[in-house]
This record gives structure tokens, sequence and C-alpha cells, in this order.
């Protein structure tokens, strides 16, 4: 059976960030959703990159993931923290224990302030750290904690890609996709 994430975009998503995450998952035969968080599927990402999402939101938010992923950018992350279809889809993948991850502004942006790093050490972009609620280990690059990954930027995009690789589909199945990317 494949895995399956959500990774959801919008006007203003980092580019390297969210390409690589989705990017990266499908190298691992995830079955990946990228959805709009607004009412079209076309989105332009922070470096004016236009990327055409398969869904809205709001037609694939009732499905079970085994991972939510959420790119950083801004103002991305501040569009992502204001959908609250997606905060609400958030707060349930967190309390059913299954994985959701953010990478730079993602943590502090859209995650914080809804509680969703409560009691769960984070890292992010070093411009948005001073809004993380736990950063006992906000200087290492990818954070697992709990059920949540997080990570530093663009520069980080493609280990905290390959981790949320490794927590969906095992390590084996990380290693086999690294190795033909030339990384370790």
């Amino acid at each position: 059976m494949n895995m399956t994430a959500l990774v959801p975009v919008a006007d203003g998503s980092e580019d390297i960030e969210a390409i690589t995450i989705i990017d990266v998952l499908r190298r691992a035969s995830v079955e990946v959703t990228v959805a709009s968080v607004h009412e079209h599927q076309t989105v332009t990402l922070s470096r004016r990159t236009r990327i055409t999402a398969d869904a809205l939101l709001q037609d694939c938010v009732d499905q079970d993931y085994d991972l939510i992923a959420l790119p950083g950018g801004m103002p991305g992350a501040r569009n992502l923290s204001e959908c609250a279809l997606l905060i609400d889809r958030l707060r349930k993948q967190r309390e059913a224990g299954f994985w959701y991850g953010a990478i730079c502004a993602a943590p502090a942006v859209a995650l914080a302030p809804h509680g969703l790093l409560d009691g769960v050490a984070a890292t992010g972009h070093q411009a948005f750290r001073d809004d993380l609620p736990d950063r006992s280990r906000e200087h290492e690059r990818v954070v697992v904690d709990q059920n949540c990954i997080t990570s530093q930027g663009p520069g980080s995009a493609i280990e905290f890609a390959l981790e949320l690789v490794a927590r969906v589909c095992g390590q084996d199945v990380r290693d086999q996709v690294a190795a033909p990317m030339m990384l370790p």
C-alpha cells in the first residue's frame, strides 16, 4: 500500500521547499496530493514560479494522509496559517498521531500560532525562531519530535524531504531515494 502525503501550497510559498518536498516524496513512491489553499489551482510561489496544484484543499481535506508537509516562504506561510480548513486538518493529523511537518517560516508562522508546536521541539528559519514555543533544538537543520518534523529553510529542503521519507516509508526507502540523488 502506498503511503500518502498532502502538500498544501499557497501564493508566496517558497519555491525550492515546495518543489523539493513534492519531488522527493514522489521519488519514494508516496502518493502526493498538492493542494492549493486558495480558490484557484494555479499558485504563484515566492520567486514567481507558477505551479498548478492537483486539487483545491477544500476538495481533499476530508481524506486521511500519512503525512502533511508545509513549505515555508512568505507570504506563503501566512497564507497557509490563515486557512482554517488546513489548520483544522493539521490538528486532526496531530491528534491522530500521524506525521506532520513544516519548513522555514511555516513552523513559526503556520503551526505555532495554532498550538501545533506546543510541547514540541522545533526549528525553522532564523528570522522566525523567536516565535517557536520550544527552541531547545532550534540550531539543528532538521528536528523530529513526537510526530512533527521541522526544518530550517531552502538549504535544508532535501534533508527535510528525506527525513519525511524516512518517517513515512522507512530508512531503507530513504537511502534508496538519496543514493541516485548523489546524497550521503
